[in-house]
């Protein structure tokens, strides 16, 4: 729990030293300009803007880079809904790509690697032996390298279909959050720009709205961590039982 609480606070720190950053940097420049100038540019694009993105986020996700400013960025150009759906697109995208090269064409080289990682040593009984919860839970997890985990995937038994699947399900919570974010920006470019007079409540709407978002992301997260905690202790437990030689007993995780 101490640390999601702490990637929350470095999430949260991090997006007031990009607020304070913006702002001071629109004191020097013309920020609100140039934001609105590549908004128009990318919806200029039309239908290959919506093809485009989900792409180069599906690159992103396979090449182990973060994407989050992507899924901010999909809400700031294509708003809430088409933003998260276009990331959700391009995640998903990126986990099939990540799965078919561990699977069927990287396997032994990647397995020796990724096996390293005592993370993923401890998921892997697990994902072998509950299957889609694990991978639901790994992916609400804040904390987890869901890109890499895409290829731990790939490395077990379980079907490709029902990977993406829970793959879709778990991410979508965090990706939706990310595209709110995105959609704020793009009322705040608006609202500089003098282009909507929001009202009041129209403010404690918007970041109504966002906190509640946070809170039940937030409040998955925990249950996912003392689920995954659980998931793993019992695979692990297994494992040993298995790997015991016959006739022996296993007292407190010793082999006597």
């Amino acid at each position: 729990m101490v640390q999601i609480r702490r990637a929350i606070a470095l999430q949260l720190g991090g997006l007031i030293v990009v607020v304070l950053g913006l702002y001071f940097i629109s004191r020097i420049f013309p920020l609100v300009n140039i934001l609105a100038d590549i908004q128009q540019r990318v919806m200029h694009w039309g239908a290959w803007s919506a093809i485009c993105y989900p792409l180069l986020y599906a690159c992103c996700n396979v090449l182990l880079l973060p994407g989050g400013v992507l899924s901010v960025g999909a809400g700031f150009f294509f708003g809430l809904w088409w933003g998260f759906l276009i990331a959700l697109l391009g995640n998903v995208g990126g986990a099939a790509i990540s799965f078919f090269i561990s699977r069927w064409i990287g396997g032994r080289w990647l397995k020796r690697r990724l096996l390293r990682n005592a993370t993923l040593v401890a998921l892997e009984p697990a994902v072998e032996r509950e299957g889609w919860k694990i991978i639901l839970l790994s992916q609400l997890h804040p904390l987890f390298p869901t890109s890499l985990l895409n290829y731990l995937y790939g490395l077990t038994r379980i079907q490709f279909r029902t990977c993406m699947l829970w793959v879709a399900i778990g991410q979508a919570p965090g990706l939706f959050l990310y595209s709110y974010l995105g959609t704020l920006g793009q009322l705040g470019l608006n609202l500089a720009r003098g282009k909507t007079h929001p009202r009041a409540v129209e403010y404690l709407i918007w970041l109504g709205g966002f906190a509640s978002a946070a809170v039940v992301l937030i409040f998955l997260g925990r249950i996912a961590l003392r689920l995954l905690q659980q998931a793993q202790q019992e695979a692990a437990a297994e494992t040993e039982s298995l790997e015991a030689p016959a006739g022996s007993v296993i007292v407190q995780d010793t082999i006597v």
